[in-house]
């Protein structure tokens, strides 16, 4: 890999404590049966500021449980009290010294073989998207929305949303007033992923994987950085 930059390294930074964040949760069993997702996501929280000094989040954290999990961020369902061989999933996006990560993961409990490999597949398309995007130094937003669209297909899934990610930086990062969607990972976005921003600084963008069952009303979430 070659040397990173300051802001790059700020990034995988911040990325690698949300990522010791998820382990936390897991270690200390904060993803239990009969917790209300809203309980979860308040815990979250505490360990956040307590082990790692997070006080902001630059979005609403999110624990989605069961059905819960074919919904997207935009989504505001009713709070779900998580059940014995529920599979869950976090998206949380905490602010560490002023650069934003971006981080989610699908856990499941119980010992449901199509949960189970609903957690591994999503993980593995992450890693394939990461990789097409890096042998196609050309890659637009759309084509590699349409790529990932396609792994889910392929695994036996559907995915789960209109975007496969989106722009991720200091706090608060870029954004497009009025028009998100020249900025996010979606169908048709001619936008090279490898576009420098107006002031020429690259951009960096996390890529997030949403693989979906309807019939079995259960959905699994993948994110992290893509360009580092």
């Amino acid at each position: 890999m070659p040397e990173l930059d300051e802001i790059s390294r700020a990034l995988l930074d911040a990325q690698r404590k949300a990522e010791d964040l998820f382990a936390t949760v897991i270690d200390l069993g904060v993803i239990t049966p009969r917790k209300l997702e809203s309980e979860v996501s308040t815990d979250i929280y505490a360990l956040a500021q307590s082990h790692f000094g997070v006080r902001r989040h630059w979005h609403k954290r999110i624990a989605r449980a069961g059905p819960n999990t074919l919904l997207t961020y935009h989504d505001d369902p009713q709070d779900r009290r998580i059940e014995d061989d529920d599979i869950v999933y976090l998206d949380f996006g905490p602010v560490f010294e002023a650069f934003e990560a971006d981080f989610g993961r699908t856990y499941a409990l119980g010992a449901d073989p199509a949960k189970h490999k609903l957690v591994a597949d999503i993980e593995t398309a992450f890693h394939r998207g990461k990789a097409y995007f890096q042998e196609h130094p050309d890659l637009t937003c759309g084509e590699l929305y349409d790529y990932v669209v396609g792994l889910a297909r392929a695994a036996g899934w559907e995915f789960g949303n209109k975007t496969a990610g989106h722009l991720v930086g200091h706090f608060p990062h870029e954004t497009a007033p009025g028009e998100p969607k020249p900025l996010s990972i979606r169908h048709g976005n001619e936008l090279r992923l490898r576009a420098r921003d107006p002031s020429g600084g690259q951009r960096h963008w996390i890529l997030e994987i949403h693989f979906i069952d309807r019939v079995r009303q259960i959905g699994g979430f993948f994110e992290e950085l893509l360009t580092i």
